[in-house]
């Protein structure tokens, strides 16, 4: 996998805050929403509440790195990540079953 495609536009965030379902836990909130494109499109939100620069590109490479191993089962659907403190002192390897739990109650995923 080369890349995914990235959610940009601010309109497609808000669609997915106030359209979408989501789910919350301490380190992340996920929203999701089903799209017309036939493959996933990921957001990934950091606020200045986690930190200065170095602290939020840190959070969006472990959201990136927590979501690889499940990516090529997702279907066609949006979906944003928002960090939230707790994300900060954890590594991708324990975010991975956290973005897997939500996505299975969000029903992105199959219970295979």
């Amino acid at each position: 996998m080369a890349s995914w495609l990235t959610l940009r536009e601010n309109k497609d965030f808000r669609t997915l805050y106030y359209r979408g379902r989501s789910q919350v836990n301490p380190a992340l909130v996920t929203y999701v929403r089903k799209n017309r494109y036939g493959e996933p499109r990921i957001g990934i939100t950091t606020g200045k509440k986690l930190g200065k620069a170095v602290q939020r590109s840190r959070a969006r490479r472990v959201i990136r790195e927590g979501l690889r191993p499940l990516y090529p089962s997702i279907g066609g659907y949006d979906i944003v990540f928002v960090a939230r403190p707790r994300l900060l002192t954890m590594k991708s390897t324990a975010l991975t079953p956290i973005i897997d739990k939500q996505l299975h109650q969000l029903g992105v995923l199959s219970d295979e």
